[in-house]
């Protein structure tokens, strides 16, 4: 085990590490819009929007998510239509269709996630807040919504952590992530257990902040329990 070179690669692999966390919080900021939309789309049973909902859920999860960030990256990039609509200028960047694949994957799962938590809010409070007077909108927002999410938190916490690790498929689209330094060291030095053990590191340290706070969140949100 050569001990030195994993001291100097320390810093080399931290270099990647705002890269994993922008490509985790985005992907995470676009998938909780997404998946919230979807959820909704399938509790109110809507005509349309639900099936396209149900439709989008079941390929995304049926899918590895490798083989959708290829198809992003290298799929819509062969379409002429594509090349030339005001996408192109996104889709040619791997940093964009890295974040738009692990948004699409996060959105799906997270979908689910939400879809069961809403649907678990007891009937009787949505009943008393439409006896009160309240719209749908208003009892959504105040009621069904809050009391929703704090019961999704335990399982959307774990889709958090996987986002993370799930960051490192950017490398595979030339993204210079946490793992994709490594691979270009291990490319430099032919010694792949020693990087790796210290890029598994750095997504350890990062998933143990991230526990952390997630346990400080729902320890407030579930203060009153």
């Amino acid at each position: 085990m050569d001990f030195e070179l994993m001291w100097d690669a320390i810093p080399k692999i931290a270099a990647g590490i705002p890269t994993t966390l922008l490509l985790a919080f985005a992907a995470v900021s676009f998938g909780f819009v997404i998946a919230i939309c979807a959820a909704i789309a399938i509790t109110t049973q809507r005509p349309v929007a639900g099936p396209v909902a149900r439709s989008y859920i079941y390929l995304f999860r049926s899918t590895p998510l490798l083989i959708q960030l290829f198809l992003i990256y290298f799929g819509l990039g062969q379409s002429e239509a594509v090349r030339a609509s005001f996408l192109w200028p996104v889709l040619q960047s791997p940093m964009w269709c890295a974040i738009i694949a692990l948004a699409l994957n996060t959105g799906a799962f997270s979908a689910e996630i939400f879809r069961g938590a809403l649907s678990a809010v007891p009937n009787g409070q949505m009943e008393a807040a439409r006896a009160g007077g309240m719209s749908w909108w208003l009892s959504f927002r105040r009621i069904q919504f809050p009391v929703g999410m704090r019961i999704a938190l335990p399982s959307y916490g774990n889709e958090l952590i996987m986002m993370i690790k799930a960051t490192a498929l950017a490398s595979t689209v030339t993204v210079l992530d946490v793992t994709g330094i490594a691979q270009k060291l291990i490319s430099a030095t032919y010694k792949p257990i020693e990087i790796f053990i210290v890029a598994g590191a750095f997504y350890l340290i990062m998933n143990l902040v991230l526990t952390r706070v997630l346990k400080v969140v729902e320890n407030r949100v579930s203060k009153h329990l």
